[in-house]
């Protein structure tokens, strides 16, 4: 479900206040009726017209992003520089964010439905990260981890995490939240520090191995549905 307002401004040129203005003089109707409050949700199949004419909105964006080093996910910054430089941005965000230093899987679109299934607590959709630690670390330390801790400051200690040693310093760590700077949280509460880290996959995608750092591209129709 979408606004009315906010479906007419997408895929028209009208302003939001000129959506509105439209709204009120009866120039917009839905599956045949006249509509003229603009927080009507209106469902996607929705057959919306203005002075009688058919508005159809534009397809939604789905995009994965290999973000490299040393950017920050932002459409503008003015001290770093950012992940990506897209045509016609307009209302594309990030289905959640990486740090400055941290690298890997990114997407972005402009389904905001579509992204709170991804970013929302509540769906609990994985992520999964190759940390690189600043020194070895115990099967035994891992499984704490595995159980959940209680971060500095928090109250509750994190959800249960899937973690794997690849070597002595290299993990590979599956979370389902996204608390504040989580991952290296998590290893600075057993004495240990990320010296990088980078992340494989959300839910059930993985970044495309042929996707160079700071490239992008559409997602499939099948990779699009991992989130539906």
């Amino acid at each position: 479900m979408l606004r009315l307002d906010r479906y007419l401004s997408n895929a028209t040129a009208l302003t939001r206040s000129q959506a509105h203005k439209a709204l009120r003089s009866g120039r917009v109707s839905v599956d045949g009726k006249i509509i003229k409050q603009g927080a009507f949700q209106i469902a996607q199949d929705a057959k919306v017209f203005l002075d009688g004419q058919p508005v159809v909105a534009p397809c939604s964006r789905y995009l994965m992003l290999h973000k490299p080093l040393g950017v920050v996910c932002a459409a503008e910054d003015t001290t770093h520089r950012t992940a990506i430089d897209l045509p016609n941005p307009q209302g594309l965000h990030f289905a959640g964010r990486l740090d400055l230093d941290v690298t890997g899987l990114v997407l972005i679109s402009d389904d905001g439905q579509w992204s709170h299934r991804i970013t929302s607590p509540s769906k609990q959709c994985s992520k999964t990260y190759l940390a690189t630690l600043a020194s070895a670390i115990s099967e035994s330390t891992l499984e704490r981890i595995r159980k959940g801790i209680l971060l500095r400051g928090e109250r509750c200690p994190t959800a249960p995490a899937q973690a794997g040693r690849l070597d002595d310093t290299l993990v590979r760590l599956t979370i389902t939240e996204g608390r504040y700077h989580q991952v290296k949280r998590l290893f600075a509460a057993v004495d240990n520090r990320v010296i990088s880290l980078h992340r494989e996959s959300i839910g059930e995608l993985r970044l495309d191995a042929d996707l160079a750092p700071g490239c992008y591209r559409a997602l499939s129709v099948d990779e699009i549905d991992l989130f539906n």
